[in-house]
């Protein structure tokens, strides 16, 4: 082989890229391969192939699921070689092996006999790991034989070792009674339980887990590293009536835990048609997050907690047990809302509010604490806290008094303004 040369296996060396043998390795050599793109390889079909034996012996006609065998077998190595980044017979690192999971718009056209030499051609049309979809055609002389549309994924790690092969990766493990969508895009490392539901515009990024009878549907989007534990609902169609199948989203980050008979609900078009979840967030069990909410990041959301559509909770906020949050209401960041409170009216970032109609109980110094605010942070915040809420200045006048009394406090800053913006009325005293 000359130097710069693309390396194009034939006989044996095929047999090195694939697991396959005979009777059933089905490409004899490659003539044509671009990495990512597309690859050509060749199979010369002769009476002595072994399925002509039964196969119409007075007349031997190669069979069609053969022939897409064959075209999944080059397909087998286009992705090989795109992963390594050429044809190496030996492959230095992570390995890759795939288990066909789909053939559609399948066509046969002509008939393949012995003597023909089947030209076989794969284009990748989509990767996302694990999945892998492809188009395959196959001619004789120029003239069509077969077509099809094939899916493929990556061979779950486990069962890999265990057949044999080295595999340096983890691909999405899958378990055999889960329902998962052909469509779905499943990231490598996922894990799906028994009985889980996967649907159709789901795309799950690595290392999440969907426990067992866990349900995620609509056009959902689940980060890295989320765990979706057993019968909770993600990505349902929202509990509004306006709601007419319209398709909107659910937007979830990474490493979020969300417990047993919590729901998550899609976005409408009245709220910008998306729900947003962001990191690290806990949703215990039967928590409720209703449509077109926005939620940041290491929120809490304890037991039977319900928050109605288009709510706003910011980073660090906590929601204790039997909490409800009416439409449209804003819980600022690092807010505590008590258990069993009833809350209408925006809850200012960095305080307490509890109760039937929730009422403002003082500042969350133990959770700034705990998060690291300093003596000098707080004491800011009090200042502030005063001005705005226990004075009988106007609201206008106290945010301006906060702005001028404690101007290089970040926090107070931070707390005014939020009363400032605030359009739905804040939680007083």
């Amino acid at each position: 082989m000359s130097e710069g040369k693309a390396f194009l296996p034939s006989g044996r060396d095929v047999a090195r890229l694939l697991p396959h043998r005979y009777p059933f390795l089905l490409v004899d050599r490659v003539i044509e391969f671009e990495p990512d793109r597309r690859i050509v390889a060749v199979k010369n079909v002769t009476l002595n192939e072994p399925h002509f034996t039964g196969h119409f012996p007075d007349r031997p006609i190669m069979p069609g699921v053969l022939l897409c065998e064959a075209l999944a077998q080059a397909g087998g190595l286009l992705v090989k070689g795109s992963f390594h980044g050429g044809l190496s017979p030996e492959p230095a690192g992570e390995d890759v092996f795939l288990v066909l999971t789909g053939l559609d718009n399948v066509k046969f056209r002509r008939q393949v006999v012995p003597g023909d030499q089947l030209r076989l051609e794969v284009t990748l049309t989509r990767r996302h790991r694990p999945l892998w979809k492809m188009h395959g055609v196959a001619t004789v002389d120029g003239q069509l034989a077969a077509q099809a549309d094939l899916s493929a994924v990556e061979l779950d790690a486990e069962r890999a070792r265990a057949e044999g092969f080295p595999t340096g990766g983890q691909a999405a493990q899958i378990h055999p009674t889960a329902i998962v969508a052909r469509e779905a895009e499943i990231d490598a490392g996922v894990e799906i339980g028994p009985h889980a539901f996967v649907g159709p515009h789901v795309r799950i990024g690595r290392g999440t887990r969907i426990q067992h009878h866990a349900h995620v549907d609509g056009h959902t989007t689940l980060g890295e590293d989320n765990q979706v534990f057993p019968f909770a609902s993600v990505g349902s169609i929202p509990q509004d009536l306006k709601y007419r199948g319209e398709d909107s989203r659910l937007v979830i980050g990474n490493r979020n835990r969300i417990r047993e008979f919590a729901s998550l609900s899609l976005g409408t078009e009245g709220g910008g048609m998306e729900t947003r979840i962001g990191d690290d967030n806990l949703f215990m069990n039967y928590s409720h997050v209703g449509h077109d909410c926005r939620i940041g990041n290491r929120v809490q959301m304890a037991n039977s907690t319900a928050l109605a559509g288009h709510i706003d909770v910011e980073d660090f906020a906590i929601i204790a047990g039997l909490a409800a949050v009416a439409q449209f209401v804003r819980v600022g960041e690092s807010a505590f809302v008590g258990g069993g409170s009833m809350v209408v009216m925006d809850v200012p970032p960095f305080c307490m509010a509890n109760g039937d109609r929730a009422e403002l109980k003082g500042l969350n110094v133990v959770g700034l604490e705990r998060r690291g605010f300093t003596a000098e942070d707080l004491r800011a915040l009090k200042h502030a806290y005063k001005l705005l809420f226990r004075s009988k200045l106007r609201v206008a006048e106290a945010v301006e008094r906060v702005r001028a009394e404690v101007p290089d406090s970040k926090p107070a800053a931070q707390l005014a303004d939020f009363v400032a913006a605030s359009e739905r009325g804040v939680t007083r005293p």
